[in-house]
């Protein structure tokens, strides 16, 4: 057991070369995230980085386009446990089998709240083809982004309309 008894409470690394590995591992600004948010500016898009959406836990958003309501989450097949591409752990498995399936429910609660408060979640994982993930997140944007004009311009119209005389005398 590591220092920190308790419930999750880390095994420790297996060896020295794992224990360099995992301190070595990024928590934000990855590989694919960097990739994603590339892609994205390439397009175009501008957003917000690691927002904290949820004030009531600490947790936050890879990619947020605050304008659309969109947040999108870039999740590690390891660290997420991808259905697809999880690979077994060597060295201590029950441990890691626990850590993830924490990740997993930690994840489905705040896609749960985030909805909750009106966010369209996308949900991008590190073995996607960047270009097909970022069409994904243009789409929903640009979808939310428009559809948000539509209804603004639909009130102003409304307004409009009840103000003018053409309205009064009907």
């Amino acid at each position: 057991m590591s220092s920190k008894d308790g419930p999750g409470a880390s095994p420790g690394p297996s060896s020295e070369a794992a224990r360099k590995r995992l301190r070595q591992q990024a928590t934000r600004d990855t590989a694919p995230e960097m990739a994603l948010r590339r892609e994205l500016h390439r397009r175009g898009l501008r957003y917000r980085v690691h927002v904290r959406l949820l004030q009531e836990v600490r947790r936050t958003s890879d990619i947020v386009f605050r304008r659309a309501g969109v947040a999108v989450d870039v999740r590690g097949c390891w660290w997420h446990g991808c259905d697809d591409h999880r690979p077994a752990p060597r060295a201590n498995r029950d441990w890691w089998f626990q850590k993830r399936e924490r990740n997993r429910s930690r994840d489905d609660d705040t896609l749960r709240r985030l909805e909750a408060e009106g966010w369209r979640v996308l949900v991008v994982w590190e073995h996607e083809e960047i270009s097909s993930a970022a069409d994904r997140v243009e789409l929903a944007v640009r979808g939310c982004v428009i559809k948000r004009q539509a209804a603004e311009n639909s009130a102003n119209f409304g307004r409009a309309l009840r103000g003018s005389r053409r309205y009064r005398d009907v």
